[in-house]
């Protein structure tokens, strides 16, 4: 049998053979999160497939202005991605031809099915709401849908969970995925790394996110065991 990794998904005509990321993007608030894992997967030459809730899109227009729309989902992606966590326009380059757009709504979709080979899926940032859905299969949208397929072909899933503080249900849910094998990871900014913008609490979390998932990135300056080293970058 071969390797799951090694198995290419089917392209349309002039398409490269992909084993893509699946990168889905809640509710909750932190979109610029979202922003840099795109980014860095990206840069890093992988694929992605992508998908962006309905609630998402709300939260996306509240914190940067822009409207995400299926139609014009490469212009929208292509605004969303350019900008700084700061929110300054132009900030990045950011060439998107290998994410492919699957609309939230859209239970047939290539990422439905395990039949369709991934190397897994990053949700980024993730609600109370969509935790909760993936624990329990509820398979409302196609995000989680996405991740209950993940789970269930024993691929990598990192929920980087956005909600303060959490309640006794959200953390029963994140203990029934972290036992279902997905890994956990809290959008929670560290300050060793030596942080002097916005851009750098941003970059450590999708860091984090992405160490997760086993993608190389050079988002944050890594703790190497010497006392320092972030303040004096930062000074």
């Amino acid at each position: 049998m071969p390797d799951r990794l090694s198995v290419v998904n089917p392209v349309k005509p002039g398409e490269r053979p992909r084993t893509p990321w699946i990168v889905g993007v809640s509710g909750a608030s932190g979109t610029p999160y979202a922003a840099a894992v795109l980014r860095a997967l990206l840069a890093a030459g992988e694929s992605v497939d992508l998908v962006v809730s309905r609630a998402s899109r709300l939260t996306l227009l509240d914190e940067t202005g822009i409207s995400f729309r299926d139609a014009h989902w490469r212009d929208d992606l292509r605004a969303w991605l350019s900008r700084g966590a700061d929110g300054k326009p132009g900030t990045f380059s950011v060439n998107i031809d290998a994410v492919r757009h699957w609309s939230a709504g859209d239970l047939a979709a290539g990422p439905s099915s395990g039949s369709y080979p991934t190397r897994g899926m990053l949700i980024v940032p993730a609600s109370t709401a969509s935790v909760a859905g993936v624990a329990l299969g509820l398979s409302k949208d196609l995000l989680q849908r996405a991740a209950s397929v993940t789970l269930k072909e024993g691929r990598k899933l990192v929920v980087a969970v956005r909600e303060t503080p959490l309640d006794g249900p959200t953390l029963r849910h994140l203990v029934t995925l972290d036992d279902a094998g997905a890994t956990v990871v809290p959008a929670s900014p560290a300050f060793y790394a030596g942080a002097t913008h916005i851009q750098d609490l941003v970059d450590f979390v999708a860091g984090r996110v992405l160490d997760a998932a086993g993608v190389p990135h050079g988002l944050y300056r890594r703790w190497q065991g010497e006392l320092g080293g972030g303040s004096d970058r930062a000074g």
